[in-house]
């Protein structure tokens, strides 16, 4: 599953990433008609709570309209509707520009890393476009107990 997300659901396409599914993000202000014609063309789902897109012609098969303001309301709303995986393929994009990162082995990258996590962290991403390196600490493994429990949670659903 690939998917767009609008401005107001921003967060939940972050959260889409950490999970590693293909999201692009709408940064910039667009009209509805174009973000509709980037979602389709892109064959993205496209996570909106902007009753308009319904309006548009072949809406069901591309727009997924949610009604929460919360975050945690999209997630259950998102898991319920498509049966999002949080458990996909977690930490594998950019947060930022949604890349698939690759493994840092270049010794002259591991040098940027600070010398006490090197100590402590194995593994290594790195994302070309943006040129920042990526390891697994303990921000990563709260985030990772969240998406932990929201897998759990798609099997009351």
């Amino acid at each position: 599953m690939r998917f767009l997300c609008d401005q107001m659901l921003t967060g939940l396409g972050r959260w889409l990433r950490v999970a590693g599914y293909d999201t692009i993000i709408i940064e910039a202000s667009l009209d509805d008609a174009e973000i509709y014609v980037i979602a389709q063309a892109d064959k993205r789902r496209l996570l909106t709570r902007d009753h308009h897109f319904l309006d548009m012609t072949g809406a069901s098969e591309t727009v997924c309209h949610l009604t929460s303001n919360s975050l945690t309301g999209c997630i259950h709303e998102v898991t319920a509707k498509l049966g999002v995986n949080w458990l996909y393929n977690p930490f594998s994009r950019c947060l930022v520009c949604n890349s698939v990162f690759s493994e840092a082995t270049d010794p002259n990258l591991l040098e940027l890393v600070p010398e006490d996590v090197r100590k402590t962290a194995h593994h290594f991403s790195y994302c070309v476009p943006c040129e920042k390196l990526y390891w697994q600490g303990s921000h990563t493994e709260r985030m990772h107990q969240k998406l932990v429990d929201w897998a759990n949670c798609r099997k009351n659903f």
